[in-house]
């Protein structure tokens, strides 16, 4: 079975674009393909510097997805310089056994849709914890464990080892060794070309190996 993996940031505009077409392959290749997120920290020079900044950059994305709304700078603090704090309640969420999209969308849509100032634990856990179900405080005490920022750290690092500086990034494997790798893309089109080729790989040494076996020995 192919294994797509979704390295991303919470509140990263372009894995907002990107989430049409993630939500369009997972139901088009149910049964078919794996799917997984994992968290891929941006740092802190790769966000806007001033609202002005990010409402430029809003302009510019929404203008190219040809979006009906801009998406809301409100979130943005520029005295924070990294948003660490979406990121770690959306693995901790994960930790708890949420590990579908639902959490992660709602702190997006927090930010981005509602402005609200995510940076901020309370704000960040406020909007995350009734789309977990889990309780507010249960998930900030987790959201803030040693063990939360290490594995959004390792998970970086594993996106890092990508030679790919972008999020949203697509990794597709199969179970023969193809990989495919999709930086910055945010449409489905090219991510199903390269399921279905990888898919129609992986049949094909499955109809080689009912044929002909085992690779031999000698």
């Amino acid at each position: 079975m192919v294994h797509v993996t979704y390295y991303l940031e919470v509140i990263s505009s372009w894995c907002y674009w990107a989430e049409p077409a993630w939500a369009e392959l997972k139901k088009r290749y149910a049964g078919r393909a794996e799917f997984e997120w994992k968290i891929a920290l941006m740092p802190a020079e790769a966000y806007p510097v001033s609202v002005n900044q990010c409402e430029w950059f809003y302009r510019r994305s929404g203008s190219v997805m040809r979006s009906p709304f801009m998406l809301n700078s409100g979130w943005l603090e520029p005295e924070i310089k990294q948003y660490l704090v979406p990121n770690y309640v959306a693995q901790a969420a994960k930790e708890f056994g949420i590990s579908d999209d639902t959490v992660r969308l709602a702190i997006a849509h927090a930010a981005m849709r509602e402005g609200k100032k995510i940076g901020r634990w309370d704000v960040a856990v406020a909007a995350a914890a009734p789309a977990a179900g889990i309780d507010a405080a249960k998930l900030k005490s987790r959201a803030q464990a040693s063990e939360i920022e290490a594995k959004a750290q390792s998970t970086t690092a594993e996106f890092h080892t990508l030679l790919v500086t972008q999020r949203p990034t697509f990794l597709i494997e199969n179970s023969i060794g193809d990989r495919a790798v999709f930086s910055g893309i945010v449409r489905a089109e090219p991510l199903a070309a390269a399921i279905d080729a990888l898919l129609t790989d992986e049949a094909a040494y499955m109809s080689w190996k009912a044929h002909f076996g085992d690779v031999p020995k000698s």
